[in-house]
């Protein structure tokens, strides 16, 4: 322990503690919002005292707080990718984020990364994670905690009726944290005018809604939408927060209440159970369990807010062995080519096995974390992770990745393909790279 390096300055909120890296300083665990359960964030913008951000925040409860399912083999294959040797702590105070700037930051671009879980699921300091390889960069890099599954995504009439909307706790609350970012950010050396908004999986689908959403209208200059963002399948839009209230009716059932009163006071282990209960029960949870029409985030059907999308520069991709690989791949390609925005093909297999490059494996080398892995990276992916940052941060800076000799990526045409044997334009064939050996999300 002697040899961590502590820092403190003062902010906007007060005064803060750090820790001082080799290549930045870190801010762990800072809330950002609170909120009480079924209930809309309400900012945090003061503290008493000298605020600790020396270590992670919790994570919001979820299934995995209680019920792991490590027997299950997606489950166990994705807690030995990201996991395995970490400790996570979980609650329903959750709304917090870790800030990773350069030492020297001053008027930095500023990158918020949205962790994906199939809205049910995961944190911001899953082993993916880190801050490093962008400080270097001049990049300041903001990953943020929001509510999930129950906590985040029920509905029921009497929250409309307080509230005028429904649902969206967990879209709301990330859209909170933007926020709270471009008011912030200055006291940390950051560009409050100049930042990226950045998330994968179920993160780039919430990403997608809130570029669809007027409330987030000059909150951020760019999108990263890392296989999750584009066009939607029918099948795969928010329904209207009336259609799901009969699911969530559904729970509070067998959880064994009658009233949403009754249900927010239930222990949350007692809440889980019954969701656990329902997966077993219903073919239709993830639909149920994820943002929702609710006339105020979002004011329509995504069919036709995806006509008039934010007008800010995009980019968005998939990996070649991605979850529902083909309806991923066509989704960023119809969205990127209506746009003009930037789009990628990550084709490199993960060492170690035979899964390929599977969904959520792009994760290491868009975060130069492969040394904390236990797969057998090579120089060709450490090459390969250092030129994605490369691009990125190029792109968190000016809206543009190209530059520096780098083989030049074109807006709104052939994707980026990004391989072992090198980076070019090509037009990818999504078919004939399906293995789908985990096609699941990391929740």
């Amino acid at each position: 322990m002697s040899d961590i390096k502590f820092i403190e300055k003062e902010t906007g909120l007060g005064r803060i503690r750090g820790l001082e890296r080799e290549d930045d300083l870190a801010f762990l665990g800072i809330r950002y919002a609170k909120a009480e359960r079924f209930s809309y964030a309400v900012p945090v913008e003061k503290w008493e005292g000298t605020y600790d951000a020396t270590h992670f925040g919790d994570a919001c409860t979820q299934y995995r707080t209680y019920f792991p399912h490590l027997d299950v083999p997606e489950r166990l294959f994705y807690h030995r990718e990201f996991r395995e040797g970490l400790s996570f702590t979980y609650s329903e105070d959750c709304l917090n984020l870790n800030i990773y700037a350069p030492k020297d930051a001053q008027n930095a671009p500023v990158l918020v990364f949205i962790h994906g879980g199939g809205f049910n699921s995961m944190a911001n300091s899953e082993g993916y994670l880190d801050g490093a390889g962008y400080a270097k960069r001049g990049i300041i890099l903001v990953c943020i905690n929001y509510r999930v599954g129950a906590f985040g995504y029920l509905t029921h009439e009497e929250i409309q009726e307080k509230n005028g909307r429904d649902g969206n706790f967990g879209l709301d609350d990330i859209l909170v944290a933007i926020k709270w970012v471009k008011r912030h950010i200055a006291s940390f050396g950051g560009d409050a005018e100049n930042i990226t908004a950045m998330g994968q999986s179920a993160g780039a689908i919430s990403l997608q809604y809130l570029c669809l959403s007027q409330k987030a209208e000059g909150l951020f200059k760019r999108a990263i939408m890392l296989s999750g963002g584009g066009l939607f399948p029918k099948k795969a839009r928010p329904k209207p927060a009336t259609e799901t209230r009969e699911y969530w009716k559904e729970v509070m059932k067998i959880a064994g209440v009658k009233t949403l009163e009754d249900f927010r006071h239930l222990d949350e282990k007692e809440v889980m159970a019954a969701v656990e209960v329902i997966k077993t029960e219903r073919n239709d949870n993830l639909v149920n369990t994820q943002p929702v029409v609710d006339g105020y985030l979002l004011e329509k059907d995504t069919a036709q807010l995806v006509k008039h999308p934010l007008r800010i520069d995009y980019m968005a991709g998939t990996t070649s062995n991605d979850m529902f690989n083909v309806v991923l791949y066509h989704m960023a390609w119809k969205f990127i080519k209506s746009n003009r925005g930037y789009r990628y093909f990550f084709d490199i297999d993960a060492p170690g096995d035979d899964n390929g490059a599977f969904h959520s494996s792009d994760l290491r080398y868009f975060f130069g974390t492969l040394d904390k892995s236990f797969r057998p990276y090579g120089e060709k992916d450490k090459a390969a992770s250092e030129l994605i940052m490369d691009y990125v941060a190029a792109f968190v800076r000016t809206g543009n990745p190209n530059g520096e000799g780098r083989p030049i990526w074109k807006k709104g045409g052939k994707p980026l393909y990004i391989s072992k044997g090198g980076f070019r334009m090509k037009r990818a064939n999504p078919v004939l790279l399906i293995r789908n050996t985990f096609r699941g999300d990391p929740k």
